[in-house]
């Protein structure tokens, strides 16, 4: 039989075993072959191969516009251009300037997490400095959107893309909520403390900030609005400087990196968002001494790691917790299991160090200027040693990791899956940062799922932003 007069039926079914260039060249060949090469559900299969999920929500509701083909190409575009790094054909770079004083931090307001949020929106950052002032940015026109009266140097911020807002607190400790879309202030809170870290909570549709004082609370504030819900003294004379909550919002881990012998503290947060009146608040210290890092491990409900001291001397061991409530029919008891626990063959020792992770087994260490990776087990996936001077900043998600340091530059790596080998990371390319003479290094460095944006120390005190955009 002629194959351009096979029915459409039997042309779709030989058009399965195509990939996506013998599709496209397929598509030209005739009229009946443009039909069967153009069927939504071959490219849906292409698209569920290659990545495993799609967020559907957006192809279903304008299947004209968001087709599985387009998504194919646009997604495929993309991470090819992630993953080559070429300058001026892969990503554009534009400088962001504007602050008076030190970057303090950055974060997304407006971020493209998907590649359909990629179609309908621009992301924003903010910034916030020692100028006193948080500022908004649009990346992809690199312009300034808005600034806030300056006040004293800020020394933390935090962003809350659901509800559109920003929130700093300055050097007197008090701390201020503006709307993210056009700067106007919506609160103020005053904690009196000089240094504060700020994590923005979300439970049970009602938002808060868990505020860590540089005397060792734990605030739990209302947002937007910013009235105190409660408080309490987790360590004494120490900050506060570790926050972070559980992918399932259910706890929420305290340390200080200031004392070696301070244990960590995990809350269980219903008990500090939502306080019973003559109930003791829920909590456990976990069994190890002090907290150089943590992190939550992103594909379990409350697997945590922490780096902590081992022994004498500046051993650094990881141990990872599961975290679990017990109830019974008096009291609700939490507990810590442990899951694994090995130590850290580290060259530089200081608190400095930054624990990221990635699925459910996979860690992250920065050792200085090396990039370390781990299996849950201690085993030594990886060890990237493309900086000159330290990490400072990393950035993890599903498609890759960036590094930033003080020589000036980000490192992207990219993961893989190995048939043999499992998850891997493959070191790809640098961004470069500017001039050494006219900067220190860069400071920070944030991602969403089609941009970098990096903090930049320059000489003369006035830091700025750069934003990779990348093309699709």
């Amino acid at each position: 039989m002629d194959p351009l007069s096979l029915p459409l039926d039997c042309l779709i079914s030989v058009f399965t075993f195509l990939d996506e260039d013998d599709l496209i060249t397929a598509s030209y060949v005739c009229k009946e072959w443009h039909e069967a090469a153009e069927t939504p559900w071959l490219w849906r299969e292409l698209c569920l191969h290659r990545w495993g999920f799609c967020n559907l929500s957006q192809l279903l509701s304008d299947a004209d516009r968001y087709t599985w083909k387009r998504y194919y190409l646009r997604r495929s575009s993309l991470e090819m251009s992630m993953k080559s790094g070429r300058s001026g054909g892969d990503y554009t770079c534009k400088s962001l300037k504007g602050h008076k004083g030190r970057v303090i931090s950055i974060a997304y307001l407006v971020e493209n997490n998907t590649i359909q949020n990629s179609w309908n929106s621009a992301p924003i950052v903010c910034s916030a400095s020692s100028d006193g002032t948080v500022k908004a940015w649009d990346i992809h026109k690199g312009v300034n959107l808005w600034s806030s009266s300056g006040q004293n140097p800020l020394t933390a911020m935090f962003t809350d893309p659901q509800q559109c807002v920003v929130g700093a607190a300055d050097s007197t400790g008090t701390i201020k909520l503006w709307k993210g879309k056009t700067g106007e202030e919506l609160a103020s809170y005053s904690s009196g403390s000089s240094q504060s870290t700020l994590l923005f909570f979300s439970m049970d549709r009602s938002s808060f900030l868990m505020v860590g004082t540089a005397l060792g609370s734990l605030l739990a504030l209302s947002s937007p609005l910013l009235s105190e819900v409660s408080r309490h003294v987790v360590c004494d004379s120490f900050r506060l400087n570790v926050l972070l909550s559980s992918p399932d919002k259910k706890w929420i881990l305290t340390a200080s990196k200031e004392s070696s012998d301070f244990s960590p503290k995990v809350f269980w947060s219903q008990s500090v968002c939502c306080p019973v009146k003559d109930e003791d608040t829920v909590c456990l210290n976990l069994p190890v001494s002090g907290c150089s890092a943590a992190v939550f491990l992103p594909s379990q409900p409350a697997r945590l790691a922490v780096i902590h001291s081992e022994g004498l001397g500046n051993q650094k061991a990881l141990t990872v917790f599961d975290l679990s409530l017990k109830k019974s029919k008096y009291k609700e008891e939490p507990q810590a299991q442990q899951v694994e626990s090995f130590k850290l063959d580290l060259s530089h020792s200081h608190s400095d160090m930054i624990l990221q992770a990635k699925g459910n087994s996979t860690i992250l260490v920065t050792d200085g200027n090396d990039l370390k990776v781990y299996t849950l087990k201690g085993a030594l996936i990886a060890n990237f040693k493309d900086h000159l001077q330290p990490i400072v900043s990393l950035c993890v998600d599903n498609f890759r990791v960036v590094t930033a340091s003080r020589d000036l530059s980000l490192r992207v790596l990219t993961w893989r899956n190995d048939r043999d080998k499992g998850l891997t990371l493959e070191s790809q390319y640098h961004l470069l940062g500017g001039s050494h003479t006219m900067s220190r290094g860069f400071t920070q460095v944030t991602c969403d799922y089609a941009s970098i944006v990096a903090s930049v120390e320059s000489v003369d005190g006035k830091d700025a932003l750069k934003a990779y955009v990348f093309n699709s």
